[in-house]
């Protein structure tokens, strides 16, 4: 995926030009400490004639457009004009105060150019400071990577692999609101499909497959021979379907299809697929696999997707948990990921782990009013050193706000029962995502 954000720095000449080129300097260094990619002008934007001549015909999948010095509503209507992306709109600090002359005045500037933002009806990012203070560093990392993920949910394939199951229909989503609202393609196939296809496979066609899974997965011999075997062949067919049809998302019926039809579970096959790069959720929750996609996006690494099922005030923590279909890479290192039987339909391979600890991580979810608009939901919080806490994969998140009252007010909310854990703070990148979507988010 190419992606191509745009520094605009603007204003005009009659102001102190030394503080103004320091700025500039100062900001295009760190604009490319960030994104390496971004396009830097060779000069300050000092005049319409100038910010004509640098933006041209070229593509922006992001503004950066700062008040280098004040500049008049000329300058963003301009912009606007010629770019239908997201904007984050940088005001300077004043760098001198000692009584004599305004050196830059950028505040002024922010002011006139928000207001022909709003006469646009655009939303946008903002963010005051100069370029050498930390927050402003991670207010435009955060914009440029929501931009990046935006962008690249304009490309993404997210494949529904059967239904809902009954009373589940929280997680079940339309084409046309997925596109719409995303920029997602959203395909659809039958579970059976995909099942078809497992039972056909030989043993020397799926023994490639056995032998990747034994080496994520511990105990695999505890399990009879034809369940693993089985497991495999699904791990062949939703591998091969994915790759040849491009998906980078997914989100699986798993009970009772997989039970009853096949006599073996999908769970360890969608976790595996997470530490593949493909995100996946089960019960078919495709907002659930979205949320799961843009968490790893961001972080770079698999997330976690459960219900909250325990809460300890004690502690402040709420314990995220889910059948046994957690990556592998999220493992504790003293137990890794182990095989196991399904706690209700005691057929396996399940995975069976509790997760490693980490420092800093999100809770977030897609989630939907009952009007059918989108929300988002966010908490932070970090995932303490616990062993597993139930049959499957389970994770203990300490969080940040009150934990009892995160939970009651997410209950009164109407909160869907499915969570994302991502490995990491991206709390206010997906702050910055929800409003280049026009997404309401609810901070927990």
């Amino acid at each position: 995926m190419s992606f191509l954000p745009v520094y605009i720095p603007i204003g005009v000449g009659t102001f102190h030009l030394e503080s103004a080129r320091a700025e500039f300097d100062k900001s295009a260094a760190l604009l490319k400490s960030i994104d390496e990619n971004i396009r830097v002008p060779g000069e300050m934007l000092l005049s319409i004639d100038k910010l004509k001549d640098y933006i041209g015909d070229a593509h922006a999948d992001l503004v950066i457009v700062q008040n280098l010095t004040f500049a008049n509503a000329a300058y963003m209507s301009e912009i606007l004009h010629k770019f239908d992306c997201p904007v984050l709109l940088w005001t300077l600090r004043e760098p001198v105060i000692d009584g004599t002359r305004l050196r830059l005045n950028s505040l002024t500037g922010a002011f006139s150019a928000a207001n022909t933002l709003r006469a646009f009806s655009r939303s946008f990012e903002y963010v005051f400071g100069s370029p050498d203070e930390e927050s402003v560093k991670n207010a435009v990392a955060c914009a440029v990577a929501a931009a990046k993920v935006k962008k690249a949910m304009n490309s993404l394939h997210l494949l529904q692999v059967g239904h809902t199951p009954q009373g589940f229909g929280f997680g079940r989503a339309l084409d046309s609101d997925m596109l719409r609202v995303f920029g997602v393609t959203l395909e659809s196939i039958e579970a059976r499909e995909l099942i078809d296809r497992a039972k056909s496979y030989t043993r020397e066609e799926i023994e490639p497959y056995l032998e990747d899974a034994a080496k994520r997965i511990n105990r695999l011999d505890d399990i009879e021979s034809k369940n693993v075997e089985d497991f495999a062949r699904l791990y062949k067919s939703y591998s091969d379907y994915v790759k040849a049809n491009n998906i980078g998302a997914l989100a699986s019926r798993c009970w009772p299809d997989f039970f009853t039809a096949f006599g073996t579970p999908v769970c360890s096959v969608l976790g595996i697929l997470n530490d593949l790069g493909v995100s996946c959720a089960c019960e078919a929750d495709s907002y659930g696999a979205l949320t799961m996609y843009i968490s790893s996006f961001l972080t770079g690494k698999s997330a976690f997707f459960g219900d909250p099922v325990s809460l300890d005030e004690k502690e402040n923590t709420v314990t995220f948990w889910h059948c046994g279909m957690a990556p592998c890479s999220l493992a504790r290192e003293d137990t890794g990921a182990c095989a196991g039987l399904h706690c209700n339909r005691k057929i396996g391979p399940t995975l069976e782990f509790g997760c490693r600890p980490e420092e800093k991580v999100t809770i977030f979810r897609i989630g939907r009013e009952a009007d059918g608009s989108f929300r988002f939901f966010i908490a932070k919080g970090k995932a303490l050193d616990k062993p597993q806490q139930f049959y499957g994969t389970s994770t203990v998140i300490q969080t940040e706000s009150d934990a009892r009252n995160l939970v009651e007010t997410a209950v009164k909310g109407g909160w869907e029962p499915h969570f994302a854990v991502a490995q990491g703070d991206i709390y206010d990148t997906v702050k910055a995502l929800g409003n280049m979507l026009g997404i309401p988010v609810c901070e927990f």
